[in-house]
């Protein structure tokens, strides 16, 4: 069954490339389309299209399908092109010539358009809700590890004292900049598309404000034209936001697996969350952080891949739309996934005793010896010179009969300001 079905056949070859992996994608939407359908059949009857026992009926028939869904057993058949043929199949089997009023007023472009949007929507509040609680177990580490000293690289030279506490909450931190991206991503997406039809609006006497209401959008897209085209731009937008989380996370990862190897030797988990190998029995491998590493990266291309389909296509709607659909929802889907692994593996970590007093790190002080130098009444100048030219001629030796400025400060980490700061 089609929704454009004019009793015309069409070739075979034809209508399988058109319809792709549709209706298996389509699955993720398909609860978003009874919730538009729902609140489309009372804004029908509502503006007298439909009767009170046509709205009662539709309502029962749209019942029937949701549990379907949420019990798993919704299934888009082979001779279905799409989500929206299958539910419109359903009620008209079941309800007769009723089921058939479901599409007045409606295209089958503003289906798709607002069961995107609910699916967008909820998606990324759910992303952000596991983001936040990520964040909270990395400051609940930073807390536990605040007064574990951490060598700091530059250049992957060792450069100056940090800490666990500060290493944790840098990244929660930044996970709070991800979130106001995905804010914004919320913010485009809490606007009503549906009663722009194909793009050009309809001619029946709608009520878009009250859809707008029955389904907790914010606001609408009025604009008709660019509703439609708001097609794509959501995606990239997205896609952006989604990216801007992984690239956070992938770094993390990076620094785990770095810091896990022996040249580091800085942290470890325990054995079951790790694998081994095939010929070298002492192996203890991160896989879950390379993955998660490469599985971010991959999800950090999906803005290209959003702007490449969209970003020279004319006003109104074109094909090109259908291939955004697939790679969105497979990246939310890893996303959702990637955040509950790490913040389950994460958790276990083992944070080692570093012996900051290995030759090492023989050059991790010179900064606190020059500040306790300034400290004495040198100039910041002569000391730096001072200090410089020890380490230069070989007879630098850390000092560390003072208690260093700047092993103090580390330990300073305002979590509770930076918790504070987590956008609602």
């Amino acid at each position: 069954m089609k929704l454009w079905d004019k009793g015309i056949s069409i070739d075979k070859k034809i209508e399988q490339f058109t319809v792709g992996n549709d209706r298996e994608i389509d699955v993720h939407i398909a609860k978003y389309d009874v919730i538009a359908s729902r609140a489309h059949a009372k804004m029908l009857q509502k503006t007298g299209i439909l009767t009170t026992n046509e709205l009662i009926e539709l309502l029962g028939g749209l019942k029937k399908l949701e549990n379907q869904i949420d019990n798993g057993t919704f299934v888009i058949d082979s001779q279905f092109e799409d989500v929206h043929s299958k539910i419109e199949f359903e009620l008209t089997k079941t309800l007769g010539d009723v089921g058939k009023k479901i599409h007045t007023a409606r295209s089958r472009n503003d289906q798709v358009l607002v069961a995107l949007h609910l699916y967008y929507k909820e998606n990324l509040e759910l992303v952000k809700e596991k983001t936040q609680t990520f964040f909270n177990t990395l400051l609940d580490l930073a807390e536990t590890h605040k007064n574990k000293v951490l060598p700091g690289y530059t250049h992957l030279q060792v450069a100056m004292p940090s800490s666990f506490g500060l290493w944790f909450s840098a990244y929660a931190e930044l996970m709070i900049d991800d979130v106001y991206l995905i804010n914004a991503a919320i913010k485009t997406v809490d606007q009503n598309p549906l009663g722009s039809a194909a793009g050009y609006g309809s001619s029946f006497p709608i009520d878009r404000e009250f859809t707008t209401k029955e389904m907790g959008f914010e606001t609408l897209k009025y604009n008709v034209v660019a509703a439609q085209m708001g097609r794509g731009k959501n995606e990239r937008t997205i896609a952006a936001a989604l990216g801007g989380l992984c690239n956070t996370m992938a770094r993390f990862a990076m620094d785990t697996c770095l810091y896990m190897s022996q040249n580091f030797g800085f942290i470890s988990f325990p054995d079951e969350l790790t694998t081994g190998s095939s010929i070298m029995p002492h192996k203890k491998n991160p896989d879950v952080f390379e993955l998660i590493r490469g599985k971010c990266n991959k999800i950090q291309a999906l803005q290209t891949e959003m702007i490449l389909i969209t970003n020279n296509l004319p006003s109104g709607y074109h094909r090109d739309f259908q291939l955004l659909k697939e790679n969105m929802i497979a990246a939310f889907e890893e996303v959702k996934d990637i955040l509950d692994i790490f913040n389950y593996s994460i958790q276990q970590i083992i944070v080692k005793d570093i012996d900051v007093h290995n030759d090492l790190y023989k050059y991790l002080f010179t900064v606190d010896n020059i500040n306790t130098l300034v400290v004495e009444g040198q100039t910041f100048r002569e000391a730096y010179q001072k200090i410089g030219g020890q380490v230069q001629d070989g007879t630098y030796v850390p000092d560390t009969s003072k208690k260093h400025t700047h092993v103090g400060s580390i330990h300073n980490l305002c979590l509770d300001k930076i918790k504070a700061k987590f956008p609602s």
